[in-house]
């Protein structure tokens, strides 16, 4: 099949490369972060002291003078000195060289001892990973304090001694931590794909799996440095740590507990040295937490919800009665769910980076409507924004979102609650994925009944069997008791469908609700939400890349392209009569089922990633028919279709 053009495309030029996505790394993200920025420049200061430490001293940290014994302050002693006339200042500057290197050491010693522990129980499992996770147990019963004396008075006083008495203390935090990752990562394909190739399993281990762990494991390294300051301070105020001669900030604090009647400022320059340097590595401890699990999220909601609030109420008046040509446009009476100009962002180091654009979209009572689009296209986050269930750093800036009539574009989670199962509820793609592996069918299925009709525990139960039974679960009663696992693909889906219609939705998100099933049962579940859709009075959106689902389903179709809606209609019209050429490369390139000579038409190149859209049409650097207008600026969805052209091109489908 292919894509033709019955009027020509005068000045008509060879379509622009494709501009690189810039990938975004950690070391941005944290720069954005004010706190985790002072912290890094504290620290680094404090690693310039400790190495300069023989350039700045003013003084031998170890020279005795007994004519300035115990001095406050001064011109010739800034810090002033301790019981031996040693000078405080100094003694600060090269316990900073104790203190690192101590807290450095520590903390590689614990990971080389509890990160492969770790990964061999998380990988291997089964008893070695119940006998290894009771050892675990074992060691946290003992006080890390204790393990630390034991270390120090079999091996003696010492930097090595100190470094692994302290290592010793983190190891098992480490292990447990690598185990509990690595039990979810030897889930995933990519081990798999390994274990096929033939790969060893230290190979696997350590060439695989443990570059995954990186994140969480600088999480907790960055903390545990912070923690062996403290720890190292506490085994030399004892008298435990390295020898009385030697200059360290725990030691220093010792000698100030004795001398403090005679001197009190002598514990001050040691405790503020702790102090800061702990909560240097505390505060990027927690800044590289935060940019790994995308921490800050509730106050960049709030920062945008004002902002929704004044966009949606505007969408309410002028914005929602015009399309974006500024062309006059009524409300739809009979739509259930009124998506208009909505732009989700993703939070990145120079700004939002948007992933749909000016999205409008229309369901109407009792309607089907196909999202159509490839992946990439932006369709899964459109829905999620609709359902208030966006991934963290990913949020709907600008737009409105009425359901019912009523305005939950920027609702916070306690309101949204309000409207999901009884007003929009969604059917995920992989039904095992979306159902609780450690609960009963039953038990998830009796949750949203006694939560919105408050139901008891025998009418949830009840309601629950009739549900089953109209998803076409066979013996409903006596399945509420099985798990996820003990269903089908294809059940499991019924399952969750009817987890879905519960509440009695006014919208149901179908997001790709049929993509995991084979062919038979995939017509299967259409039927169902089909005759579910007429039951229960239900509106559906259909997100799918498969156009048989699209004219076997659906009332109208929206297709969206690269973070916009590019083309809407009527099923029968948009694919028998596409307008958007990329409406009509994706039926060309679509197989039909029917033998042919010729090869199958594919769509050059690929969807261009958020944050790397041309400025004008975003399917211009694909499509054959672009000139150089559709380039320069952004077009706008104009009676149904987002092209410039859509009055002069006649597409056609052909066959090859």
């Amino acid at each position: 099949m292919t894509v033709t053009e019955k009027t020509p495309a005068p000045g008509r030029t060879e379509p622009a490369p494709p501009r690189r996505h810039n990938r975004h790394g950690l070391l941005p993200r944290l720069l954005r972060q004010p706190g985790t920025v002072v912290s890094t420049g504290v620290l680094l200061l404090v690693v310039l002291i400790a190495l300069a430490a023989p350039l700045l001293a003013p003084h031998d940290p170890a020279a005795h003078n007994y004519d300035a014994v115990l001095q406050g302050p001064g011109p010739g002693h800034w810090l002033g000195t301790d019981d031996l006339g040693r000078d405080t200042l100094s003694r600060l500057l090269y316990g900073a060289r104790v203190a690192l290197l101590v807290s450095v050491g520590a903390v590689g010693i614990a990971m080389l001892i509890g990160v492969p522990i770790g990964l061999l129980l998380g990988y291997r499992g089964g008893w070695t990973d119940r006998l290894g996770s009771r050892l675990l147990d074992v060691s946290d019963a003992l006080p890390g304090i204790m393990v630390g004396f034991a270390v120090i008075a079999i091996m003696g006083r010492g930097l090595l001694s100190l470094m692994l008495a302290v290592g010793l203390i983190f190891c098992m935090s480490f292990a447990r931590l690598t185990r509990a990752v690595t039990l979810a990562e030897r889930e995933r394909q990519y081990v798999e794909s390994a274990q096929v190739a033939g790969l060893r399993t230290p190979e696997i281990l350590f060439r695989h799996v443990l570059p995954n762990l990186t994140g969480p494991l600088a999480v907790q390294a960055a903390g545990f440095l912070g923690h062996a300051v403290v720890i190292e301070s506490v085994l030399s105020f004892l008298g435990l740590g390295l020898e009385s001669d030697t200059a360290s900030w725990g030691a220093m604090l010792s000698l100030a507990a004795e001398q403090q009647a005679e001197q009190p400022f002598l514990p001050f320059p040691p405790g503020i040295a702790i102090v800061i340097t702990v909560l240097a590595f505390n505060m990027i401890s927690d800044g590289i937490n935060d940019v790994l699990m995308g921490g800050g999220r509730a106050s960049v909601s709030r920062r945008f919800r004002g902002t929704l609030k004044a966009a949606a109420a505007s969408a309410d008046g002028a914005a929602a009665r015009h399309d974006s040509t500024g062309t006059a446009v009524d409300d739809d009476p009979d739509a259930v769910l009124a998506v208009r100009h909505v732009t989700v962002a993703l939070d990145g180091p120079d700004g939002a980076v948007p992933l749909v654009k000016d999205a409008s979209l229309t369901l109407r009572d009792g309607e089907v409507l196909g999202l159509l689009g490839e992946s990439g296209s932006g369709k899964s986050i459109l829905s999620r924004s609709v359902l208030g269930l966006l991934p963290r750093g990913i949020h709907l800036t600008e737009g409105s979102v009425r359901l019912g009539g009523e305005e939950i574009a920027g609702l916070g989670e306690k309101e949204m609650r309000r409207h999901r199962g009884t007003g929009v509820s969604v059917v995920l793609q992989d039904p095992m994925t979306a159902l609780s592996p450690v609960h009963t069918v039953g038990r998830q299925l009796c949750e949203p009944l006694r939560l919105h009709f408050g139901m008891s525990r025998e009418q949830a139960r009840a309601r629950a069997v009739e549900l089953l039974t109209r998803v076409g679960v066979r013996d409903a009663e006596g399945r509420l008791d099985d798990y996820p696992h003990q269903f089908s693909g294809g059940m499991a889906q019924r399952v969750a469908i009817a987890m879905a219609l519960a509440a009695g939705p006014k919208v149901l998100i179908a997001d790709e609700a049929t993509s995991a099933l084979d062919v038979t049962t995939q017509s299967q579940v259409l039927d169902l939400l089909l005759e579910l859709r007429d039951e229960f009075n239900t509106s559906i959106v259909m997100i799918t890349h498969d156009l048989g689902v699209v004219a076997e389903t659906c009332d109208r179709v929206a297709v969206m392209y690269a973070g916009q809606i590019v083309e809407v209609g009527e099923v029968s019209d948009v694919l028998h009569r596409p307008r958007h050429p990329y409406t009509a490369a994706l039926m060309a390139s679509s197989p039909s089922g029917e033998v042919t000579g010729g090869r199958l038409a594919t769509i050059p190149g690929h969807v261009p990633p958020a944050g790397s859209w041309p400025v004008g049409c975003h399917f211009a650097d694909r499509c054959s028919f672009a000139e150089d207008g559709c380039r320069e600026h952004p077009v706008h969805l104009a009676k149904n279709v987002r092209c410039t052209r859509a009055d002069d091109l006649v597409l056609e489908v052909t066959k090859p």
